[in-house]
């Protein structure tokens, strides 16, 4: 029954987004060229009025009217370059949004895959071993760093009674080089008493003898 009633219609296919906001931009470039245009006409359209305004009011009026439509126009344009750029804005927007939404999706799947080979399980077995290893290097570290060998049988306190007795021995060593010591050297006790002291003894002596007499 199709040949009937035709062909049903396919859906048509929607534009990519950058395609659009191309033709967005076509089109308010053209919108703009006319409006320069538009403009450049009123302004023409002005200067006629103001030249036929005393001489011809027909021709004024006419060049007026004219004017009146081309800012009508003008300002449908004005309208629609508003409509055309708050679109071209919003689809702007959705591309941006769409890039980043596609680079989320890349990532998550490239996530994903590298994520596919470990599970928690995994990570927690691996860090065991790591912890295992360290643990049998810093005994290995240690084993390596002890002192193998000379000395290992020495008892230090018969060290310390062996430097004890050399301490002895060097400070004894010491008291001897040095010797018997010197007196230091006195002043010589007179014998003589002075003539003074021995005239006020012969008086004594002679006022002995005669009360004793």
């Amino acid at each position: 029954m199709s040949f009937l009633f035709g062909k049903k219609k396919q859906p048509q296919k929607a534009p990519s987004t950058g395609d659009a906001i191309q033709k967005l931009r076509q089109t308010e470039e053209l919108l703009e060229k006319k409006q320069a245009f538009l403009e450049t006409k009123i302004k023409q359209e002005l200067q006629v009025a103001k030249q036929n305004g005393t001489r011809n009011k027909r021709a004024a009026i006419m060049a007026l009217k004219r004017k009146k439509r081309l800012e009508k126009q003008l300002d449908q344009i004005d309208g629609t370059l508003s409509t055309i750029e708050y679109q071209r804005e919003a689809l702007e927007n959705a591309n941006t949004s769409t890039e980043v939404i596609n680079t989320m999706g890349f990532a998550a799947k490239a996530l994903k895959a590298a994520q596919q080979n470990m599970g928690v399980e995994d990570v927690d077995d691996l860090m065991s071993d790591i912890q295992e290893q360290m643990e049998v290097a810093n005994e290995i570290t240690d084993a390596i760093s002890n002192q193998m060998g000379f000395g290992q049988d020495v008892d230090e306190d018969e060290l310390f009674k062996e430097l004890e007795e050399l301490e002895q021995e060097e400070l004894d060593e010491q008291l001897l080089s040095v010797g018997p010591s010197v007196a230091p050297q006195l002043p010589d006790v007179p014998t003589e008493r002075p003539a003074k002291v021995a005239d006020q003894e012969d008086e004594d002596m002679r006022e002995l003898a005669a009360w004793a007499s």
